[in-house]
């Protein structure tokens, strides 16, 4: 009789946790009870963890990293290669960012925003709490510290809301904090400051493909413009020598970033890297005696590093094969960074400046799920309607499990100057391993990392539906494949991804089963007009400047809202409460207007959080009902 108590003891909680799933933030109409089977199937792939760099910790010879141990990513020390996590920031909301100071590693300034608003305050953390540094109110960003590690360099949206003003401030001294240059526009940053502090370099990204810099004298305030500013280059990473000499990557002359020097005086850039693909991020040794730097290659990270003396490059080969992120060289010269792949989740590495030996710092959980049989992506590739190649990458199911033609789900990348890269599927790993279904990541045009003239090509309301043509070719191609089952296809997409999520149910809604589109665009001009206002410009240059009659005119036409009535495959929207770039009403009139259709429509609304969910309870709840939304639409299984 006991065993039996002890039993039904036991489910007793599963049985709550089925009537209790829904988070209290989340609202959820049209989407029915989720299955307490299903909790119990995904259970594991829920459970997986990941581990970013956020630093060196100087005083130590550790690392700080940022994982997840409760429902929010926090910031936790590591002293040795696989060595115990330990937590040193406990806050109900994600933090964003942070770093120790530049050579001293005194202190740790952290950012941090309130349910996904994006309007961060800098901190300074003390003993596990934070001590506000900026005004509570504004949108700041940590930019970059002072070589010897006292200023910190952030921009702040205080004076009006919407431009992007630069400030210092020792944190140690919140009392020392003040505005070094007030300017015009959302695309500010400071990039470095010089090696003796007198200057720094200030950047203005009026878009992807033009970045303007200029000099800054941080005593006075005056700005002198580096280079052409009538050119058309973009400099996305900068960096000063210990020596003074200023290394960039440029796109001058090229259509790829190529890493190099830059004279600020005559704004002369000389490339020392001939590479085929973009240089996506750098870092120099404090000694100054070598850079390492990143390659892009259809996505595959490589990691080279340049002997500055002798002029020569060594790639490292010891790491696997994966996407890597977040370069972070030591004051002893060992190189940290972040990789990911398709058979493991982000984790830290470092790799040795001499010998090119890789060392593992953390090993993140996988839910008890060996990582190893995680599907490894096959690149796609075709030739769009105007001859165009675009790619992506397919992940299949283990045809021994799942024989036969497999149902295919689309993602699509937001931005849209983004890309979709071979990294860990995460929770999506449940579709592929145990529903059996494909999942393919287009890069259709306008992504990054192939060059700036592919990355141009849907610039403007005239060329916006190019890419939403590159996914009909898409289509072509893999509904011939023989492991794909061409009635069985369905699409999902985020951001700018929502918009292509919502454009193709409308242009292939004949070969869809269903969309799931999240934090999407629905129109193009109350878009623009309610997105917040210092990011508002920056978008205006990639889709079209609704202040035009003649571009307005054309945003509206394309806009998936104004053809809301072609769209009639079953839909489900995700919505961020907080989101500060696509708001609320994107999705709300969208619902809306598809509901007037008839058609079925799914819609969670998370009030605490902003532009995608970073909360573990919401990301678990959402992918639940995504689940069975696919279940019953896209694979055909009853209620």
């Amino acid at each position: 009789m006991r065993r039996v108590i002890y039993a039904l003891a036991l489910m007793a909680p599963m049985a709550a946790m089925a009537e209790d799933i829904k988070p209290a933030a989340v609202v959820a109409e049209g989407v029915p009870a989720i299955p307490e089977a299903l909790v119990r199937a995904t259970q594991p792939y829920l459970e997986f963890r990941t581990a970013s760099l956020v630093g060196w910790n100087v005083r130590t010879h550790g690392i700080a990293i940022s994982t997840r141990f409760g429902n929010v990513a926090q910031i936790h020390d590591v002293a040795m290669p696989l060595g115990m996590r330990r937590q040193i920031t406990f806050e109900a909301d994600a933090i964003a960012g942070a770093s120790y100071a530049r050579k001293t590693g005194d202190v740790m300034v952290v950012q941090k925003d309130v349910g996904g608003s994006e309007f961060w305050q800098l901190y300074r953390l003390d003993q596990g709490r934070l001590v506000l540094l900026t005004d509570g109110k504004s949108r700041n960003t940590v930019n970059a510290w002072s070589h010897d590690g006292k200023w910190l360099a952030y921009t702040s949206t205080r004076r009006n809301g919407a431009d992007s003003d630069i400030y210092v401030i020792d944190p140690r001294d919140p009392k020392s904090d003040r505005r070094v240059a007030e300017l015009k526009g959302g695309g500010w940053t400071l990039r470095d400051f010089a090696p003796d502090g007198k200057s720094a370099i200030l950047a203005n990204r009026i878009s992807i493909t033009k970045v303007d810099l200029f000099r800054l004298d941080l005593a006075s305030g005056a700005q002198s413009a580096i280079g052409d500013h009538n050119k058309s280059i973009a400099y996305d990473e900068v960096a000063y020598a210990p020596d003074g000499t200023l290394w960039v990557t440029s796109d001058e002359y090229s259509d790829v970033q190529r890493l190099g020097r830059l004279d600020p005086s005559t704004g002369r850039f000389t490339p020392v890297a001939q590479e085929k693909w973009d240089v996506e991020d750098f870092v120099i040794s404090d000694d100054g005696r070598f850079i390492a730097y990143l390659t892009n290659e259809a996505g595959i990270s490589r990691l080279r590093l340049y002997d500055v003396a002798s002029n020569t490059v060594r790639l490292v080969q010891a790491l696997p094969t994966g996407v890597i992120s977040g370069l972070s060289v030591a004051p002893w010269g060992e190189i940290g960074l972040t990789l990911a792949s398709a058979k493991s989740p982000a984790d830290v590495w470092s790799v040795d400046p001499v010998t090119l030996a890789a060392k593992r710092w953390t090993q993140s959980e996988t839910g008890g799920l060996d990582p190893n049989v995680n599907a490894a992506p096959e690149l796609v590739s075709v030739k769009s309607f105007d001859g165009e190649v675009v790619s992506g990458f397919l992940y299949r199911p283990d045809p021994k499990k799942f024989p036969g033609k497999r149902p295919l789900l689309f993602s699509i990348h937001g931005g849209p100057e983004s890309q979709s890269r071979p990294g860990f599927l995460g929770r999506n790993n449940y579709l592929v391993n145990e529903l059996g279904i494909a999942l393919f990541l287009p890069n259709v045009r306008g992504s990054s990392g192939y060059g700036k003239r592919f990355v141009s090509l849907d610039n403007g309301p005239d060329l916006r539906e190019n890419s939403v043509k590159d996914i009909g070719a898409f289509l072509d191609k893999l509904a011939k494949d023989p492991g794909i089952d061409a009635a069985r296809i369905a699409e999902t997409g985020g951001s700018y991804g929502g918009y292509m999520c919502y454009a193709s149910a409308i242009r292939y809604g004949a070969r869809l089963k269903a969309a799931n589109c999240i934090v999407a665009i629905s129109n193009f001009v109350t878009f623009l007009e309610n997105t917040q206002s210092y990011r508002r410009d920056l978008r205006r240059v990639e889709y079209g400047d609704e202040r035009d009659p003649a571009q307005r005119a054309k945003l509206i036409a394309i806009s998936p809202f104004t053809k809301a009535k072609s769209l009639h495959i079953p839909l489900m929207v995700q919505t961020g409460g907080n989101d500060p770039r696509v708001p609320p009403s994107e999705a709300t009139q969208m619902v809306e207007a598809v509901r007037a259709n008839g058609g079925p429509v799914w819609h969670l609304l998370a009030k605490d959080e902003g532009h995608g969910f970073a909360k573990k309870a919401n990301q678990d709840y959402a992918f639940w009902a995504s689940l069975v939304f696919w279940k019953r639409y896209l694979l055909g299984e009853a209620p």
